[in-house]
């Protein structure tokens, strides 16, 4: 065989964004109205409805929560909050007690977060306390200005849906594409979707940085297959993986499935860590993987909790994710898709299956879009509405 051609980068790649207190860099300045439980949501929601410009991000946990499943809930929370697409928080829960535990984590990073318990004031009193915090929240972030920043700045997760046939041949090897030129370049990557890679298993533990990486690769991903599929299926992955989208689309197997996923890391990236759900990442820039459902809502959730700002999201069939801190670009090669649903796709490279574009200049086209991404363009999920918030939970509450 011929030897590989390193991949070709780009130069001078910069683009502008707000630095936070920590020396993170955003590509979003929301201020957040932060429930701490289902039961302070319709509080959030009428504090954001008061004050334009703030945003509310109900969701359906957090009473009686427990052991690894409240630290992760907590984790996830607090690692919202902290994201550098988030200015400022204000934090919103029925209880005093587990509402500072979330603010006293945000505050770790010094951007401003306030927190206000429901009980012993009622909803009325609260949404006004609340909404007076946040009206001088949201004015001081409107103040705040970007500042050009180098591409190393920037933090790029990865994760695809609704796969077909396509995807492991043009849209995921263009996120690869990408990753191997940015990598280089001092971004922070990561990638997911343990229960997918499964088939594939052997090609991504030999993706690790040395082999104590990937030995505990291995491990999270056989505590998934046992734990989790192994302890709950009915007969085997079909009930989910592939998911009925994946098979109309032409992908009969899990293994199938696996194989175009891992093109997402491209041919050179190697991960330095694998981390747990919502985990950020210490060992500096690099590429990593996150311990994460394949479900779309939840991974790009915990990855967002873990600190990456922008999403890159490969779809055959047509996946319209969105988030409500991280913007979400959807790239697809399946031409029935960009027709059919062409509001939803950010990155066409249905030129690849036509011959008419490489998986070079895709790679480059996907790298523009995130640069512009970053600068403020709205992905066609923000456009649309697409705020999908969903936390993942690991077993049922007491």
């Amino acid at each position: 065989m011929p030897p590989k051609k390193p991949a070709k980068s780009k130069t001078n790649l910069s683009f502008w964004g707000w630095r936070r207190e920590n020396g993170r860099v955003g590509v979003r300045n929301h201020v957040l109205i932060l429930p701490l439980d289902d039961l302070s949501n319709a509080v959030c929601e009428a504090v954001a409805n008061n004050i334009k410009g703030t945003l509310a991000i109900p969701h359906a946990y957090g009473r009686l929560q427990f052991g690894a499943d409240l630290d992760l809930f907590f984790r996830t929370l607090i690692g919202t909050g902290s994201n550098p697409n988030v200015a400022a928080v204000v934090v919103v829960g029925i209880e005093d007690q587990w509402t500072k535990i979330v603010t006293d984590g945000i505050a770790k990073t010094g951007k401003p977060v306030v927190g206000f318990g429901i009980e012993g004031h009622g909803d009325i009193a609260t949404i006004a306390k609340a909404s007076y915090e946040a009206k001088k929240l949201v004015q001081w972030a409107s103040e705040l200005q970007r500042e050009e920043c180098g591409i190393a700045d920037l933090w790029v997760s990865t994760k695809c849906g609704e796969s077909d046939t396509t995807t492991g041949l043009s849209s995921c090897p263009t996120v690869g594409n990408m990753y191997d030129k940015l990598i280089p370049k001092g971004i922070t990557g990561v990638f997911g979707e343990t229960s997918e890679i499964t088939g594939a298993e052997h090609i991504a533990k030999e993706r690790a940085i040395d082999k104590a990486i990937g030995e505990k690769w291995y491990k999270m991903w056989k505590a998934y297959q046992e734990e989790v599929i192994e302890t709950h299926k009915t007969n085997d992955l079909s009930d989910s993986q592939p998911t009925k989208g994946n098979i109309a689309g032409g992908l009969t197997t899990i293994e199938e499935k696996a194989l175009g996923n891992l093109e997402k890391i491209g041919r050179e990236c190697r991960y330095l860590d694998a981390l747990g759900p919502a985990e950020e990442p210490t060992k500096g820039a690099g590429l990593y993987f996150m311990d994460s459902s394949s479900a779309a809502a939840e991974c790009v959730t915990l990855m967002a909790a873990g600190g990456w700002v922008v999403h890159t999201f490969p779809t055959g069939q047509g996946n319209v994710i969105g988030n409500p801190i991280v913007p979400v670009i959807k790239i697809s090669g399946n031409p029935k898709t960009l027709r059919t649903m062409g509001e939803h796709i950010d990155v066409d490279v249905t030129g690849v299956l036509r011959r008419e574009q490489t998986l070079d200049t895709a790679g480059d086209a996907l790298i523009d879009m995130i640069i512009r991404t970053a600068n403020g363009r709205l992905t066609a999920a923000e456009a649309l509405g697409h705020r999908e918030f969903s936390l993942t939970k690991l077993y049922r509450s007491a």
